[in-house]
């Protein structure tokens, strides 16, 4: 009878403990992951090795946590260049809807979220601070969140997982589109991390000829800009130490299309 106890106690136990992908994903309800923040950058600056380069990271982490069943897709968008047509972010995402590691709806469809029509644009989608939450669970450090005097140096922040990386690379117009081809919002449509040289235009966070540059959003909604999820502001440049000068890391949003 004692054993039988036992055997029944650690039965118990064993069916309270979260297992398998559920385990690694945090998933309520069994509402399986298909969106997030990455939790660490490819860490070349804009030099994503292309859109392919970019769904290989995003794919990466999701398998890393169990989610690797899913085709994950990076929400960026190219320009057009001779021969090449633009891509637009929206139109690489699938459907939707698309749930956080928690389980919690960040939108519906394409629509909701880019608040394609008016009654949309005033509901809004449900990505902030609390919602945006990278592959593991964890709330993207922004705004206010372990100031430090070195938290635009890259030496620094790369060893510093805790301070403010807010800034996520889309390339995109708030409604989800590709920019005109003729300045930089890409990297060079995310094969480039240089900066801009002696000579050219310096400084501001808008795109200019001949400027190496890149259109970020914010996941907590909270910085420079508009403060829009996908297209706030621009950068000082396509290397790794330029996006880190505006609390950046190279951070992508990440959608499973399937």
């Amino acid at each position: 009878m004692r054993t039988l106890s036992l055997a029944a106690a650690i039965l118990a136990v064993s069916a309270l403990e979260p297992t398998g992908a559920a385990a690694q994903q945090g998933m309520p309800g069994g509402t399986p992951m298909t969106f997030f923040v990455t939790s660490e950058p490819i860490g070349d600056g804009g030099n994503l090795g292309g859109l392919a380069g970019a769904d290989a990271h995003c794919q990466r982490l999701a398998t890393a946590v169990g989610a690797g069943g899913k085709t994950w897709h990076a929400y960026l968008s190219t320009q057009a260049r001779p021969g090449q047509p633009a891509v637009n972010a929206r139109d690489r995402i699938g459907t939707g809807p698309w749930y956080n590691y928690e389980g919690v709806m960040i939108a519906r469809d394409v629509a909701h979220l880019h608040g394609d029509t008016l009654e949309l644009a005033r509901l809004g989608n449900n990505l902030h601070k609390r919602s945006g939450l990278t592959e593991h669970g964890q709330i993207v450090p922004g705004l206010n969140d372990h100031k430090h005097p070195r938290d635009t140096d890259w030496e620094y922040v790369k060893t510093t997982p805790y301070t403010n990386r807010h800034e996520v690379l889309t390339g995109s117009q708030p409604d989800g589109r590709a920019y005109p081809p003729e300045l930089d919002y890409t990297c060079n449509n995310w094969t480039s991390n240089q900066d801009p040289k002696p000579g050219q235009a310096q400084g501001g966070l808008e795109a200019a000829p001949n400027r190496p540059n890149v259109q970020i959003g914010f996941p907590d909604r909270n910085g420079g800009g508009n403060g829009s999820w996908n297209s706030s502001h621009g950068t000082n440049g396509c290397s790794q130490t330029a996006l880190v000068r505006t609390h950046g890391i190279g951070m992508l949003y990440c959608f499973a299309i399937n």
